[in-house]
């Protein structure tokens, strides 16, 4: 069996042992040596400042309670036609003490989409650009592929690039990813 990818996949815990799980799973994959199958283990935190009794300490809170995200290789599986985990990460996961189960319809797992790992913060996405403001490029994803303008804002921490192209005789300001413009060479 090859594996084609990797996927993000949600577990639903009992609330409190989000960390308690994840640890879990991290041990049985170190014991069984499954690194080739569960790759990596994430309980999504954020640093949040409270103030409490007229003092301000920083305190990491859980951005889920109750749930880990578990990123599983996956295969190519030629019954469903679609991409599967192994049945051997889906049971160590699965009867991890603390998890409820996977989160999908019928607890049948369902992987997060690109756009959802992005937006989750779950992995940083590193998108390097050689443009600047001033430039112009070429668009080559969405709806205005093919299109050419100049570059007006570049938001290299939000991943967004605003371009102002010629539509219709017009010039128009259009928001994109940073990868979905080319410099013209």
């Amino acid at each position: 069996m090859t594996f084609e990818d990797a996927k993000w996949y949600v577990v639903h815990t009992y609330s409190g042992y989000e960390n308690k799980v994840a640890s879990n799973i991290e041990k049985v994959v170190e014991n069984r040596k499954m690194h080739d199958q569960i790759l990596e283990v994430k309980v999504p935190t954020e640093l949040v400042t409270e103030v409490k009794d007229d003092k301000k300490r920083e305190v990491e809170r859980k951005i889920f309670p109750g749930y880990v995200l578990v990123k599983l290789a996956v295969f190519y599986d030629e019954k469903t036609g679609g991409l599967k985990m192994t049945d051997e990460a889906w049971y160590v996961v699965r009867n991890t003490r603390g998890v409820t189960g996977f989160v999908g319809p019928e607890s049948k797992p369902v992987p997060l989409t690109e756009k959802e790992v992005i937006d989750l913060g779950v992995e940083k996405r590193v998108v390097e650009v050689n443009y600047e403001v001033g430039d112009t490029v070429s668009v080559v994803g969405g709806p205005f592929d093919g299109f050419t303008g100049t570059v007006d804002a570049l938001d290299v921490d939000h991943d967004m690039v605003r371009v102002i192209i010629s539509m219709m005789g017009r010039e128009t300001p259009i928001e994109l990813g940073l990868d979905q413009v080319e410099i013209l060479e």
